[in-house]
């Protein structure tokens, strides 16, 4: 095993500014990662560093001689990387963005060839999407869920409504009769009486629908758990069977008759839908030419199922 040359970069940022939050605002990383990178240096040399104050990070003396190595050889890769970049006329930055599959689908699957720079998508829960833009492994994410981390900022741009649909061959004629006449205590005794397609990421979704509209939590299983939502909507496209999504991702099959939207709910269940990134990014630019893509692309699906 050796030793990344990342850990020294943050060594270096800690010796000269003399503290982690410093450190991590030059490096344009999380408090959290610059001391990821410094405990995984000290644990690789087997010697501590720095000692700890509350106010300031004091070099060891194997800290000292640590950088007096160090430094030189850092100050001519930072020049090579200088020279270098300011000669490349093919530079493109790399971004790494963090949403769910399906969200990935509708709104960056057709424009990826079009963005100049390049693009690392990853798809995962959100939690740990959000702590992955903390420690500088993503630069922007796209979540319904805010974190509570000092060095993320957070933007509304859109909003999802979670509705429930069924497949175009399902008799739903006694459930919206029940609808109607405003029988919700009947509508979720025959609701449970049918077949249910759900995924394992999004169990929330029925259980937050089913609490709001019916005041209680589901206590059914689903008949099938599929891999993702967009497997759901193909898997009761002209077919039997209930489901409950986010609109934005059922339109296309509602507008061709393959589901059917059932319910809304008299209170309709949405979700506001975020822009996470970190205060301090180099890619300002990129990130910003990503949310002006996505926010049109939302405003135009509202447009056409309108």
């Amino acid at each position: 095993m050796r030793w990344n040359l990342e850990w020294l970069r943050t060594f270096k940022a800690i010796y000269e500014t003399g503290t982690l939050s410093a450190a991590a605002q030059e490096l344009f990383i999380s408090q959290p990662g610059v001391s990821l990178h410094l405990n995984s240096l000290e644990a690789y040399t087997g010697y501590k560093l720095f000692d700890r104050s509350a106010r300031k990070m004091v070099p060891t003396e194997k800290g000292k001689i640590l950088y007096n190595w160090v430094l030189e050889p850092l100050k001519k890769m930072e020049n090579a990387e200088q020279h270098f970049h300011k000669r490349s006329k093919e530079e493109r930055a790399t971004i790494s963005v963090g949403m769910c599959f399906e969200t990935f689908q509708y709104t960056l699957e057709e424009q990826i060839a079009s963005l100049p720079f390049n693009l690392i998508i990853k798809f995962g829960e959100y939690p740990q999407m959000q702590q992955d833009l903390d420690n500088g492994l993503l630069d922007l994410i796209i979540t319904p869920q805010i974190g509570n981390q000092q060095n993320l900022e957070y933007k509304p741009f859109s909003k999802e409504r979670i509705v429930l649909i069924a497949g175009s061959n399902t008799n739903t004629t006694e459930i919206e009769r029940l609808l109607s006449l405003n029988d919700i205590k009947e509508v979720s005794v025959l609701l449970k009486q049918q077949l249910w397609y759900s995924t394992t990421a999004d169990m929330e979704h029925l259980r937050n629908f089913w609490l709001q509209h019916f005041g209680e939590h589901p206590d059914f299983s689903p008949n099938y758990i599929v891999p993702n939502i967009s497997s759901i909507i193909r898997c009761l496209s002209n077919n039997t069977g209930f489901s409950v999504v986010p609109d934005f991702l059922c339109r296309e099959a509602i507008a061709s008759d393959k589901i059917k939207l059932i319910w809304e709910g008299s209170n309709p269940l949405e979700n506001t839908l975020y822009f996470g990134t970190r205060k301090k990014t180099i890619y300002h630019k990129e990130v910003e030419q990503l949310e002006k893509l996505l926010t049109n692309k939302w405003e135009l699906g509202n447009k056409e199922i309108v």
